[in-house]
């Protein structure tokens, strides 16, 4: 199977200057957490929900000022649409991350794929080995930060 049949197309997405309170209530309506930070079609990071909590609100900072640029994920791991789900399944363990931005022929984001999309490819044995694969937490060094 190939992830442009799995995936979610026609993802919601930001801009790097759009405000965080915008986002969370992207996130909100659109029942997501996560979103690509795009410049035009082109990926140039994620935001999640987590980025919003613990990199501005825990620090004090109000989300109604601060640009999506400051606290989104900049490293974004991505997919191709014609790529096999395979694919997915193996960087998704590999970077320990859940969700993915698609990318079309021309690099332009397409859809995102998450393991609720990849589930119905498993067998039954081999859905908790992967959730499990793609959840390990493990300490990163402080000012680290994870792709997701």
């Amino acid at each position: 199977m190939l992830i442009k049949d799995a995936m979610t197309g026609s993802p919601t997405c930001c801009k790097p200057g759009d405000k965080l309170d915008q986002v969370a209530k992207l996130m909100l309506e659109h029942d997501c957490g996560v979103i690509p930070v795009c410049e035009g079609q082109k990926v140039v990071g994620v935001i999640t929900d987590r980025d919003i909590t613990c990199r501005a609100v825990a620090m004090g900072k109000a989300p109604t000022v601060i640009p999506v640029s400051d606290v989104m994920t900049k490293t974004v791991y991505t997919v191709g649409q014609d790529e096999d789900i395979q694919a997915a399944i193996d960087l998704m363990e590999q970077q320990q991350v859940r969700r993915l931005p698609v990318l079309d022929a021309d690099g332009n984001i397409a859809g995102i794929i998450a393991p609720s999309d990849l589930a119905p490819s498993f067998a039954s044995n081999n859905v908790a080995d992967f959730l499990l694969a793609v959840s390990y937490w493990s300490r990163k060094p402080a000012g680290h930060s994870a792709a997701v």
